[in-house]
């Protein structure tokens, strides 16, 4: 039996194009070790299963010291209560699998699972830019939009473990359509890939509305990215703007349902559209400050934890299996 110190916690974080691993030592907050792997394009549940173990059996046999516990990340819904993936929404073959089962038959100790939006609300609870509120609400706005509650310091997943879903709140009815089969969602309207599909739309239309946007695409309004529309925002792009302007408002809005729904005590917010600039957040907190009751406070922040946010939140996981 080692020492506390040489007590090690496995954090996997699954996601749909990339798996992270990382091993804490217990009591630390710094990787031990870290490793991260970015899927082909096509990947199925058994590629994902087999990337992961053999991430996790080269992690262990870099860092002596006992394995303790597990934590996961998912990137899809969970039964965290039962340590079961539903599905996932980018790969195939995770329909109903007992993963929380697999880790502790092969590892033989502990393991939690949960989404990835709960996980890093968590880590950002615990390790980043959540670190000492009571009441927490995680949201990522990237590729898609999630959230993740952490109430009186415990993950709040909801009686069907899909507490979170912001982005499945409709802000624009009869909008974009969603993957979800609704119309209007957050998620349809300003995450990453519906802005730069709004913007490609506008500048085919008219591309003098959007003359930087232009000549980033070169000509080609099919080519724009999420990436080119930040880039002419920051150089004062009306089209690019306009767009940028327009998830903001309606992210503030969600927020503010959210926050007069909960009252948390802080907002933390993730993910690559949120480095769009002073603008988009200025946009975003004075909308949800527009929405919300004038006695609730409108706490929004930045993440501090980046694209880790999930990693460390499966630590944190871990960590909380052993002071159970």
């Amino acid at each position: 039996m080692g020492e506390p110190m040489d007590k090690l916690l496995l954090a996997l974080d699954y996601g749909g194009t990339k798996h992270t691993a990382a091993i804490l030592r217990v009591g630390e907050q710094a990787w031990a070790a870290h490793s991260r792997v970015y899927s082909p394009h096509d990947p199925d549940a058994s590629y994902d299963q087999a990337t992961m173990r053999s991430m996790a059996h080269g992690l262990m046999m870099q860092v002596p010291g006992q394995l303790a516990a597990i934590g996961v990340s998912f990137g899809g819904p969970v039964d965290a209560q039962r340590g079961l993936v539903r599905l996932s929404h980018h790969v195939p073959g995770w329909e109903e699998t007992p993963l929380r089962q697999m880790l502790e038959s092969e590892f033989g100790v502990p393991v939690a699972v949960d989404n990835d939006a709960n996980v890093a609300a968590f880590g950002e609870w615990r390790f980043g830019a959540g670190q000492g509120a009571t009441s927490l609400l995680y949201v990522t706005v990237s590729t898609g939009i999630g959230g993740g509650w952490v109430l009186e310091g415990r993950v709040w997943s909801g009686a069907d473990g899909m507490a979170g879903e912001i982005g499945h709140v409709v802000v624009n009815p009869g909008g974009m359509p969603c993957v979800c089969g609704q119309q209007g969602c957050l998620e349809a309207e300003a995450c990453g890939p519906a802005l730069a599909a709004k913007a490609r739309d506008r500048l085919a239309a008219d591309p003098a509305t959007g003359p930087v946007l232009a000549g980033l695409a070169s000509g080609n309004p099919d080519a724009v990215t999420g990436e080119m529309l930040a880039r002419a925002a920051a150089a004062g792009d009306p089209l690019a703007l306009a767009v940028l302007d327009e998830g903001a408002a309606m992210l503030g809005a969600g927020l503010g349902g959210a926050i007069n729904l909960v009252n948390p005590q802080r907002v933390v917010l993730g993910g690559g559209v949120t480095k769009s600039g002073d603008r988009w957040w200025r946009i975003v907190r004075e909308t949800a400050r527009h929405h919300v009751l004038p006695q609730t406070r409108v706490e929004i922040i930045p993440a501090a934890m980046s694209d880790d946010a999930p990693l460390w939140g499966a630590a944190a996981l871990a960590e909380k299996l052993l002071n159970r």
